[in-house]
């Protein structure tokens, strides 16, 4: 698994997911509390290691993605396991329940 958050797009999405726990952020860079997600992120990567992928997805750049999720605000947060979504965070997550999250998952 790469180190720290990786970015994903509509090529590589499915090949990246469809195996173990990912939480993917649906994020875009002129929104503020996204803006603010991605230090977060970059510490639950951090605590968990490489037990799960923590993946950015940029939905001005893939709108199928976000679409996919009925993503309608951003930042959505995704927790997938073997390619199905497990769970959904809508809005600013703090570090604590998505840690949680990934690890009820595992």
């Amino acid at each position: 698994m790469a180190e720290g958050v990786i970015e994903l797009n509509s090529n590589g999405y499915d090949e990246a997911t469809k195996r173990g726990v990912v939480l993917v952020d649906f994020w875009a860079p002129w929104c503020g509390p996204c803006k603010m997600q991605g230090p977060i992120l970059e510490k639950v990567k951090v605590e968990i290691g490489g037990k799960a992928m923590i993946a950015k997805v940029n939905v001005d750049e893939n709108p199928e993605l976000a679409a996919k999720y009925g993503v309608r605000s951003i930042p959505t947060l995704i927790l997938l396991k073997d390619g199905e979504m497990k769970q959904q965070f809508v809005g600013l997550q703090q570090q604590p329940a998505l840690v949680q999250a990934i690890n009820a998952a595992l």
